[in-house]
């Protein structure tokens, strides 16, 4: 039976997901199969795994970093809002229910559960150590009694249980004791010892904290870890969107990317903060679009609300001006469906709208339907735009009808399929673009031809990227394992688990 580490935390965001998959990493490295798990995840960045099933984008990474594919047992429970009261419940992959907040929160949830034990079941059977995260805090005391996804899964798993603590929030101290203060005993015992994250500045300056917390709680603190402003792996949430990496460098080729509320698969527009010679930026108001060389709709939870604001909030008239001008405009998914001429949603699956007018550009008619969409697809750009392989992956409801012929893309198939077809729409000299592949901009020949075209509308000489994104990737994963190896007591942790490394563990003298 696989062995199983939780990484809790003692609020959101103080890093569990980048510390459980340095942990898949680490795992890897030192011998281990191993696997991800998160019984329950809130995000609208998702993923799609290789047999067309939906899983958080945060697990999917977590797989990678293990060299490993997802599959759907990593992420059993997938809440994807649709606005400030309700959620698509996704349950091992598929679509289930839509819940209001009030809903969900209230019910007992036993179904979902017996599916969350079904998954840790069968990654315990594939794998030897299994990597858990938490979701918020274990101690959210007006939630805790039907919390799936922290002290429960713990003792489903038997988990070795590690509390992170964002130090840089402040208030470590309290966040930590309180955290522990409010565990009942028999959950508190899991908790095998506590990392301090975040850090800035010499870390030895915190050993008097690290002497109080181990004296007042009894727990090790397994070390303290250092604040780094962009490892490079992909954020789990539009809260990473405040991170360092999303912060325009201000020279270079300027591309807007356009603020959607229901903004999903952000990470779509990752490659191009990559690269050296541009200069992407979220914008913060109508106007900045006229600053920028090119620009990017992404995807969107909600296509029909989003574009209902593009039109009420001054982008629509922002964007018909930059298109006026021949900036080249991108849409990705919900972007796409936005280029066109209305979204339609008779059975009201996002919005009780019924239909709303489009951009105008490209000649299609979208209707949202249920089943979803999930599948990997993959082929070449069309002869016209060179024919370098393209892959991506699609999740969408909606099905877009062209009314008239335009330019295609790409020809691409699904992996499940064996015929090709048409995918996405071209205007003119790639004037506009409309896909719903899904990591598009993480193909380099569509990238560098993509940009290339903005830079000649600015007389700027074309540039051959270098950049290949899967490298990165994994240079960033390796990169996150050396910096957590040197600032963890991983053989604390190790004999906690019961675990032998097949090789040393790196872990620090204190």
């Amino acid at each position: 039976m696989a062995k199983s580490v939780m990484v809790m935390g003692t609020s959101s965001h103080v890093g569990k997901s980048v510390l459980a998959t340095a942990f898949c990493r680490i795992f890897r490295q030192d011998g281990f199969d191993v696997a991800p798990f998160k019984v329950q995840n809130m995000s609208r960045n998702s993923a799609v795994t290789p047999d067309g099933l939906e899983i958080s984008r945060a697990q999917a990474v977590q797989a990678e970093a293990a060299g490993v594919k997802p599959n759907v047992h990593m992420n059993p429970i997938l809440l994807k809002p649709t606005d400030g009261r309700s959620s698509q419940v996704v349950l091992q992959g598929q679509v289930y229910r839509h819940d209001s907040a009030a809903v969900y929160m209230h019910s007992h949830k036993e179904d979902l559960w017996r599916a969350a034990q079904q998954s840790y079941q069968y990654l315990a059977e594939h794998f030897q150590v299994i990597v858990m995260e938490g979701a918020g805090s274990p101690v959210e005391m007006n939630l805790k009694a039907r919390d799936l996804a922290n002290m429960r899964a713990a003792q489903m798993a038997d988990a070795s249980v590690v509390l992170v603590a964002d130090i840089e929030r402040g208030g470590v101290f309290a966040s930590v004791i309180g955290t522990l203060a409010l565990l009942e005993p028999e959950e508190r015992v899991r908790v095998k010892g506590i990392i301090i994250n975040k850090f800035r500045g010499d870390p030895e300056l915190f050993d008097d904290g690290v002497r109080y917390l181990e004296e007042r709680t009894g727990i090790p603190v397994l070390g303290v870890v250092p604040y780094f402003p962009d490892i490079g792996i992909d954020e789990e949430d539009s809260m990473g969107l405040d991170s360092p990496r999303y912060q325009s460098r201000g020279h270079g080729l300027r591309i807007a990317i356009i603020p959607l509320p229901h903004l999903a698969n952000f990470t779509d527009v990752d490659p191009l903060f990559w690269e050296l010679q541009t200069a992407p930026f979220f914008c913060r108001q109508p106007q900045d679009v006229a600053a920028a060389d090119a620009i990017v709709i992404p995807g969107s939870k909600n296509t029909m609300e989003d574009l209902a604001w593009l039109h009420r909030e001054g982008w629509a008239e922002a964007l018909q001006a930059a298109r006026a001008q021949k900036r080249p405009i991108l849409g990705i998914c919900g972007g796409y469906q936005m280029l066109g001429l209305v979204v339609r949603d008779p059975e009201a699956f996002e919005s009780h709208r019924g239909a709303v007018a489009g951009l105008g550009w490209i000649p299609t008619e979208t209707t949202l339907l249920s089943p979803k969409r999930t599948t990997w697809v993959e082929g070449r750009l069309a002869p016209a735009w060179g024919g370098s392989p393209v892959k991506g992956y699609e999740i969408h409801m909606g099905h877009s009808r062209l009314l008239e012929p335009v330019g295609s893309l790409a020809q691409v198939r699904a992996q499940r399929d064996m015929h090709d077809w048409s995918e996405g729409a071209v205007l003119g000299d790639l004037d506009v673009v409309g896909t719903y592949l899904h990591g598009i901009l993480d193909n380099t020949g569509f990238r560098e031809l993509w940009l290339n075209r903005a830079r000649r509308q600015t007389g700027a000489p074309a540039v051959h990227t270098r950049i290949s994104v899967s490298e990165m990737r994994e240079q960033a994963y390796d990169r996150l394992a050396t910096l957590v190896r040197g600032h963890l007591r991983l053989d604390e942790l190790y004999e906690a688990m019961g675990l032998h490394p097949s090789r040393g563990s790196g872990a620090p003298s204190r």
